[in-house]
């Protein structure tokens, strides 16, 4: 499907094609995660779609992807392609569905991309575009491909990236991104909940949505320190809930090896109703979902729907292999662009600066840093923030033989 150029900024001088592409490769599963054909006959199916654009060829492309979410459509890529950048969005085996998801298949879904690009479509070059949660999925599969060393999901279950193979890329773009799922779930999860499986059971200090909440914006910094030691807390808890599950399922040993369950209230982030912390250019009393207290019952809320193995995987901050800084600081080869949107409502302000210190933490990185002053988190409605953000890549792609 041939798109045209849109926008009010600079004009494209591109149109470009839509291709879907599609890989496939045969793995056994212990259980089924993913409902209807697809991961369940012994086949796991991917499916992306390339950007072409007219007229163009390029030996670099730039892959986007997300753990969880598909990225065909929003503005970035398709600004990319009109620019004349060869552009793949790759969704994961878990596409639009992340109860059941493991980082560590997604990291393998997306080596699988990246050998398809270069051994396939003849691509010399790989960019990884980690736009929000794809982030921390770009350095997590970046420290793996150069130093392998995850034999084992976190749930104990053999899964072994030491030998798959995974072909390192040749930069990455950290747009738009956070420190990783499992340490954003743990900031934004309501700590009043007392009772797992009964949500309207909250401890009324902490329950910052209701309008009787003695506790207020502006809040005082030791309100904070208790709010976030909270989270930290109902977080471990679970954790350590399904660790237990686990173990007794295995103990029984009877066919079942799986359970799912429902995190309640997952959207609650003090920086959402008091823009006095952590400042940046957000408008206050709206997160990128909407209004944060209907967000965080609502059946969008991340994590809200998760597996056991799950949890562990991509939600668990004392588990997860995913953390950003962690992984940040395992690359050395590539040059990195982390692009900061000042005004973000989805990415806290203090994550970006996190990143970069670990991005720089040793002598031998290529690191460029630049903030886009007053662009939110998608671009809506700001072309010239979107024209700028793509300057900067072209400017960036350019001087490091990628454009």
């Amino acid at each position: 499907m041939m798109e045209r150029p849109y926008g009010a900024g600079r004009p494209r001088t591109h149109a470009f094609d839509r291709v879907p592409l599609i890989l496939s490769f045969p793995e056994k599963l212990a259980a089924v995660e993913t409902y209807g054909f697809v991961g369940s006959q012994g086949m796991t199916f991917l499916e992306g779609q390339l950007l072409i654009p007219h007229g163009v060829k390029a030996q670099t492309l730039f892959l986007f992807m997300h753990p969880a979410s598909t990225l065909q459509l929003l503005p970035m890529p398709r600004a990319l392609a009109e620019a004349g950048l060869h552009v793949l969005c790759a969704g994961s085996r878990y596409a639009k569905n992340d109860s059941a998801l493991i980082m560590e298949k997604v990291v393998y879904d997306l080596g699988a991309y990246v050998r398809h690009a270069k051994e396939v479509l003849g691509y010399r070059k790989v960019v990884l575009v980690g736009w929000s949660g794809g982030g921390s999925l770009s350095l997590y599969y970046q420290s793996q491909a150069e130093q392998p060393s995850v034999t084992h999901t976190p749930a104990g279950d053999p899964y072994d990236l030491t030998k798959a193979g995974l072909i390192p890329a040749d930069g990455i773009i950290f747009i738009a991104a956070h420190l990783s799922r499992a340490e954003t779930l743990t900031e934004w999860l309501d700590p009043s909940v007392t009772d797992e499986t009964d949500p309207d059971k909250r401890d009324p200090d902490l329950d910052i949505y209701d309008p009787d909440c003695p506790n207020k914006p502006p809040f005082s910094s030791a309100f904070i320190d208790r709010f976030r030691d909270a989270q930290r807390s109902r977080s471990a808890r679970i954790t350590q809930c399904a660790e237990e599950w686990l173990a007794r399922l295995r103990e029984r040993d009877n066919g079942e090896v799986e359970r799912s369950f429902i995190v309640h209230r997952t959207m609650c982030d003090p920086r959402w109703i008091d823009p006095a912390i952590d400042p940046n250019g957000r408008p206050p009393g709206r997160c990128y979902l909407g209004d944060p207290r209907t967000a965080n019952v609502g059946p969008a809320g991340i994590a809200r729907y998760t597996s056991l193995r799950s949890w562990l995987s991509q939600w668990s901050i004392d588990r997860t292999f995913s953390r950003g800084p962690e992984n940040a600081r395992r690359i050395s080869r590539v040059p990195i662009f982390q692009i900061v949107n000042q005004a973000d409502d989805a990415v806290p302000a203090t994550h970006n600066r996190i990143i970069a210190s670990a991005l720089t933490s040793t002598a031998r990185r290529d690191h460029e840093y630049v903030e886009i002053h007053g662009a939110t988190h998608y671009y809506l409605g700001q072309d010239d923030k979107l024209e700028t953000c793509i300057d900067h890549v072209l400017r960036w792609s350019g001087e490091r033989g990628f454009a």
